[in-house]
């Protein structure tokens, strides 16, 4: 049971039921726990001719097969829903559950993306470019920014709200924060919620024009980190008022415990250097959870490996927790997922509470920077000892997000 003594105020937990998640990672649990444990993600992958000036960088690529959207689905039938739906249908009993218990209406699907289906875009142009015709099955619709939560929505025939979130690498950090405020407001009673990116052209030249891409794997908190890996990946929960029904399951649950959110608009592609926005995230997802600094037993950095974000995350991690609370940026195992970035480290988040896994090590050449404000970096066989996790995300124009996940008895 959370500890929360010094602050009285009583708290309202989201109830998690079921998480579904694919990435770079692994998309079970058995191979995800093993690659968290051994510190190592051999879908981390370097490719070439993915930029425009010939250059190398390594991405997070999903490599297994994707189920296949049915037919009726044509004009919806983009790699990005493939992604989708390999992670939603790791959530499909508990989501046939919750449509049987509260209708269709009463579900909302509320999805964080920045991509959509630009990839697929992106090969229709260029059999346009070569041949003067799109091909048959392309649709503009396809790749807009709305079409992932349409198509969740369409593929489980719900009928509650449903709309996609893109605030960058925010985004699927937000529909928690979305749904958090459905749910207490009462106009739906569960509500799905994820994220899901893929890697796309457009968005890897973007980063790489803004300088921020790295040619070999992301080294956060490292003297010699030069930017960021790109990641492509898919994550879904189902958040609910009330715990999962199943006796069992019901003694000890994991819920969405607080959000907290700022947003400092200091630059539209740099954070704070002081970490403002960022630490006033993380204060306000604190007091959304009733807990102090003390009560948090691990970190998941923002940590995207340029000079700029883990400096500032850095500084911003010190003022409110001091130097003791562990830290680790996951990016290294998954690349930066973009849109689906709060997601997966949510998901990942999960699994910690979930399967009383060791602590993801911190990934880096161990040269850790000098100037960096004292935090401590995970280290390999770490346990997590108070039963909270806050998750950062911070995104262009200074959109911050800090999600805190924990155990809570019904």
């Amino acid at each position: 049971m959370l500890n929360t003594t010094k602050r009285e105020r009583k708290i309202t937990p989201v109830y998690i039921h079921g998480c579904g998640f694919h990435s770079a990672l692994g998309k079970n649990a058995e191979e995800i726990h093993s690659r968290l444990q051994q510190g190592t993600s051999p879908d981390m992958l370097p490719v070439k001719g993915w930029l425009n000036d010939g250059s190398d960088t390594v991405v997070g690529k999903i490599r297994e097969s994707l189920p296949a959207v049915p037919a009726r689905y044509q004009q919806q039938d983009t790699f990005n829903n493939r992604l989708a739906l390999s992670a939603l249908q790791q959530i499909t009993a508990p989501i046939e559950h919750a449509i049987n218990q509260y209708g269709k209406d009463r579900l909302a699907v509320i999805i964080g993306t920045s991509t959509s289906g630009i990839s697929d875009g992106e090969k229709a142009l260029s059999q346009q470019m070569d041949n003067g015709t799109f091909p048959a099955d392309y649709h503009y619709y396809q790749q807009e920014i709305g079409n992932p939560a349409e198509f969740v929505a369409d593929y489980l025939g719900l009928e509650g709200p449903t709309y996609t979130i893109s605030t960058a690498c925010s985004s699927s950090g937000r529909v928690f924060l979305s749904a958090k405020r459905l749910l207490k407001m009462g106009i739906v009673d569960a509500v799905i919620v994820g994220g899901v990116d893929s890697l796309c052209q457009l968005t890897l030249n973007g980063f790489h024009g803004l300088d921020a891409l790295s040619n070999t794997l992301c080294n956060p908190f490292s003297k010699n980190r030069d930017g960021i890996n790109i990641g492509e990946a898919a994550a879904f929960m189902l958040l609910a008022l009330t715990p999962e029904s199943d006796e069992k399951q019901a003694k000890q649950q994991i819920a969405l415990l607080g959000v907290g959110d700022s947003s400092d608009a200091h630059h539209i592609s740099a954070p704070h250097p002081e970490g403002n926005g960022a630490e006033e995230a993380m204060r306000k997802a604190l007091d959304d959870a009733g807990l102090d600094p003390e009560n948090i037993g691990y970190i998941n950095a923002h940590g995207t490996a340029t000079p700029l974000n883990d400096e500032m995350e850095a500084k911003a991690i010190h003022r409110v927790f001091g130097t003791k609370t562990p830290v680790s940026s996951t990016k290294p195992f998954t690349g930066h997922t973009l849109g689906a970035a709060s997601a997966v480290e949510a998901a990942i988040c999960w699994h910690i509470l979930h399967y009383s896994i060791d602590l993801p090590v911190q990934i880096n050449d161990g040269e850790i920077a000098d100037s960096l404000a004292p935090i401590s970096l995970v280290e390999p066989n770490t346990k997590l000892v108070q039963p909270a996790i806050l998750s950062n995300s911070f995104a262009f124009g200074g959109n911050n997000i800090s999600l805190i996940f924990g155990y809570t008895h019904d």
